[in-house]
């Protein structure tokens, strides 16, 4: 059926003309027209079957519209009932770790201390000599929870170091040699925030947890910024295989704001880039504001992120009540309290965007006031406060959310991992307000999802399986973990689509397949609206559009 324009949507065609420039305006010719589709445009049940690009903008909707405005020049594109939708936007990425790993050695998938000894060892082997060993993540529970120590390794690996994180990010595990180049030893004590794990004897077992880490950062050899924009290259063809458009980079360095401005000298990099930049930086981020503005639609930045506290699998999250399996343990403050304090409204004064990770009740708690003391303090303005992870909540703190306008940017695809052992962590009561994405939604809390890469995978069909089905990664729950808490397939791709692109302050361009929008789209081998749940990770990425350029196809399309 032909899509029919509305009196209102026609008033638009004129401004989309406008938008898509002065060919398009003067001629009324698509430069690319995607025909024979299954379109959702991203409002509510709204679908069309065709959709045209001129320029870098969605100039025409259905198949009349589009037809008509084909011309002699026009690519046309036979999607075969293919389902096109806004590209995926991932609010939550740690873009140059994730890139670099793809090409590091694999231990995620390691279930067993001797294969993980084995793993290191081959790895080890393959490295050039002086090189540290820095990837890939492991995680203790899937060979039954036992923290590895550098004795396991310091065979296999002699002089070599050796500094491989777990897979949340907030722990890393040293090898002697690491630990020496350190300079961590027994009588090294733990700072603010961290934690060094030590053995019966109160020697340093090799896990630092948190701001302990900080010790090795400053040993491990930087990489250059060639070698870093080449990483970078390596991870946005990467992102758009899997119809990512955009990521959102809560980094705590620099280094991918760096990348992205210096590849942005030389072109559109190929997906768009908003960059977080640590809350401690707050005051070179506002000089760097006023200097320069706050970048384009490519590469954007002006906005912090704050990490309060560690996570559940290092039981550094900071709650109310004690771990359940460590009863002395609350957790940490990885930024302090003191700190979170002054630093949030200084910065919300100056206008800049603010995020701030927490894990534990308690971090999220501390995080709602502080927001609202800068609420408070600054007046009223349309800030987005956010919060990253949002993971574990006590009662009422979703209706404190939406009475607060704070942004919940959570990632679905941890309910799917934690879901195997959390438990274990902080018991059953807890874990009624865990990933309550259902909760969160329910109370008017705009909601957007992300992956959290490399701690889970890119691929936003991983997030789209585990917020509809909620599956752990076990198979042990069928029916979902906790799955009051699962959320609908048309929320989920909202999460990742409009109300990811309001997180990022672009709703009135970008997460929907509207007249005079930028022309972000991505193309799948299967409509996510009608599929059944169990195909959900059998779908493929034929192409992906972004500012209007196809800037991957599939082998296959």
């Amino acid at each position: 059926m032909s899509y029919q324009f509305t009196r209102r949507q026609l008033i638009a065609s004129g401004a989309a003309a406008a938008l898509c420039g002065p060919a398009f305006a003067a001629n009324g010719t698509l430069d690319t027209a995607l025909i024979n589709a299954a379109v959702w445009t991203g409002d509510q049940g709204a679908m069309s079957d065709a959709v045209g690009i001129a320029g870098n903008r969605i100039a025409a909707l259905g198949s009349g519209a589009v037809r008509s405005a084909i011309g002699r020049k026009t690519r046309v594109v036979d999607c075969g009932g293919a389902f096109v939708m806004p590209a995926f936007i991932d609010c939550h990425t740690h873009f140059l770790l994730g890139s670099i790993n793809i090409a590091r050695p694999v231990f995620i998938d390691v279930r067993s201390k001797a294969e993980f000894i084995d793993r290191i060892g081959a790895a080890v082997r393959a490295l050039p000599h002086g090189q540290w060993l820095l990837g890939g993540p492991w995680d203790e529970q899937r060979w039954g929870g036992e923290l590895p120590r550098k004795e396991w390794i310091d065979a296999v690996s002699g002089d070599t170091p050796v500094a491989i994180p777990r897979t949340d990010l907030h722990s890393l595990f040293l090898n002697s040699a690491a630990l020496r180049l350190a300079g961590i030893d027994r009588s090294t004590p733990d700072v603010p925030g961290g934690v060094i794990e030590r053995d019966e004897r109160g020697e340093p077992t090799g896990v630092l947890k948190d701001n302990a880490t900080r010790h090795v950062h400053g040993v491990i050899p930087p990489m250059s910024a060639a070698f870093t924009d080449q990483i970078v290259r390596q991870g946005i063809e990467y992102a758009l295989s899997k119809g990512v458009a955009q990521v959102h980079n809560t980094e705590v360095d620099w280094s991918v704001q760096d990348a992205a401005r210096r590849l942005r000298a030389n072109g559109a990099p190929g997906i768009r880039f908003y960059s977080f930049v640590p809350l401690a930086d707050w005051e070179r981020v506002a000089a760097l504001v006023k200097a320069e503005g706050r970048g384009d639609d490519w590469v954007r930045w002006g906005a912090l992120k704050c990490v309060s506290d560690g996570s559940l699998g290092a039981r550094t999250a900071r709650f109310h009540e004690p771990y359940l399996d460590a009863p002395g343990q609350r957790g940490v403050w990885t930024t302090g309290l003191d700190e979170m304090r002054e630093w949030i409204p200084a910065a919300d004064a100056a206008g800049l965007v603010i995020t701030t990770h927490a894990i534990g009740d308690e971090a999220n708690d501390v995080v709602l006031d502080i927001f609202a003391d800068a609420e408070r303090r600054n007046g009223r303005r349309d800030r987005r406060f956010r919060i990253e992870h949002a993971q574990h909540l006590s009662p009422g703190a979703w209706e404190k959310m939406a009475r607060q306008n704070v942004i919940a940017s959570v990632q679905p695809y941890h309910a799917a991992d934690d879901g195997r052992w959390a438990v274990q962590r902080i018991g059953e009561e807890r874990l009624l307000r865990t990933y309550a994405f259902r909760s969160l939604l329910d109370a008017g809390v705009r909601t957007c999802f992300g992956s959290d890469w490399p701690v889970a995978p890119l691929d936003p069909m991983t997030g789209v399986d585990a917020a509809v089905r909620r599956q752990t990664i076990d198979g042990a729950n069928p029916n979902g973990w906790h799955p009051e808490q699962r959320v609908t397939i048309a929320e989920t791709l909202t999460a990742y689509t409009s109300t990811a692109a309001y997180a990022g302050f672009q709703e009135d361009r970008l997460g929907r397949i509207a007249l005079g929008y930028l022309a972000d789209m991505t193309v799948l081998d299967r409509n996510l609206l009608s599929a059944a749940p169990d195909q959900y990770l059998k779908t493929g990425v034929l192409r992906t559009f972004v500012d209007g350029q196809e800037r991957f196809t599939a082998s296959s399309a």
